[in-house]
């Protein structure tokens, strides 16, 4: 089976092109009844109160706010590489209470901090909740998750990341599979398009490029990352036996093997009667006598026989000619490995 060529920049990123996670804590105020209950949330509570005071509203007694129109949020948000400051970006909200729905409510100005503590970000704004609650006396609907919002351009970036993206002396290609082949075929498809030994392997995850002098290290880049690539990767058969999918890897092999799959089908069938007394018969009673019929059926059990070295196609062929489904192909492939034939991995998900 053929493989296709892929661009580097699709099974590969560059150290140094990254996103950066955000996080910050906020309010929601505006809700219809749904936000968190003051007396299970003191942290609402005081925020409130403390937002009220940096608004000029002191002297508030917080044991007397029993608003519930509010909710206490956890809002976050990627930075992506290269942001400019007044750049907007998506930000997500989540209730941080006992909040039932965010629908109608707008989140107030909120930092979004760093990993290192500098906020980067600052949010605000009506939030859109995908997920609805309805509640009755006596049944309650809830369809998706009314807690998690979002809030699209919903942030502006207020400080950039430093990277000197000019300064760079070289450019690491991090694949996101690490994998010898795969990183060797990355080394040799550079070099072959820059006529010389620019690149080398660091490591299987990892392929070093040195960059030229006055090269414009923007388009350097674009020239590596839209380069095509084969890429290689371990024989893998991946089976979710919740749902009982299972993905074969095209490099899978099967040593001969002979395999049946058979089963045995008992079907139980009650047919009471009764059995009652004669219309004029004293002390009579009404008696039901039990009537069980068991049929049992053994299904043909049908071998097929798996030569030496089977492709994914053969292995395929081999399963649907003995009529089996997903359920029984997991059983088959589990008994496969065991037996030593499966030269692959086998992952239960």
């Amino acid at each position: 089976m053929a493989k296709a060529d892929v661009r580097i920049k699709d099974i590969a990123s560059f150290e140094g092109v990254r996103e950066n996670h955000l996080i910050g804590y906020g309010l929601v105020v505006g809700l219809l009844g749904t936000g968190d209950k003051m007396a299970n949330s003191p942290f609402t509570r005081e925020s409130v109160r403390g937002m009220l005071e940096r608004l000029g509203v002191a002297n508030i007694d917080a044991n007397l706010l029993q608003t519930k129109n509010t909710a206490a949020v956890m809002v976050t948000a990627k930075l992506p590489p290269f942001s400019r400051r007044g750049a907007p970006i998506d930000v997500t909200v989540s209730s941080l209470g006992d909040s039932t729905s965010l629908r109608g409510g707008t989140l107030l100005v909120t930092p979004l901090a760093g990993a290192d503590g500098e906020v980067y970000a600052v949010a605000q704004g009506a939030v859109a909740v995908s997920g609805f609650r309805a509640e009755g006396a006596g049944a309650t609907l809830t369809e998706g998750v009314p807690t998690i919002a979002r809030i699209d351009n919903g942030a502006i970036v207020e400080r950039e990341v430093g990277f000197s993206l000019d300064q760079m002396k070289s450019v690491r290609v991090a694949l996101r599979t690490p994998d010898f082949t795969t990183a060797t075929r990355v080394r040799d498809v550079v070099n072959t398009e820059l006529g010389a030994q620019f690149a080398e392997v660091l490591d299987p995850g990892t392929i070093e490029v040195a960059i030229a002098s006055k090269t414009n290290v923007a388009e350097f880049v674009s020239v590596i990352e839209n380069l095509t690539v084969q890429p290689d990767s371990i024989a893998r058969v991946v089976v979710d036996e919740k749902s009982g999918t299972i993905v074969i890897g095209s490099n899978v092999r099967i040593g001969q093997v002979a395999i049946s799959q058979g089963g045995l089908t008992i079907r139980v069938k009650e047919n009471p009667s009764v059995s009652q007394p004669n219309p004029i018969s004293i002390g009579g009673t009404t008696i039901v006598i039990p009537d069980t019929d068991l049929d049992v059926t053994e299904k043909d059990s049908k071998f097929t026989i798996l030569e030496g070295d089977v492709s994914l196609q053969d292995l395929v062929d081999g399963l649907n000619a003995i009529g089996v489904g997903a359920r029984q192909t997991i059983s088959i492939l589990q008994a496969i490995k065991s037996s030593g034939a499966l030269h692959a991995d086998l992952e239960i998900i």
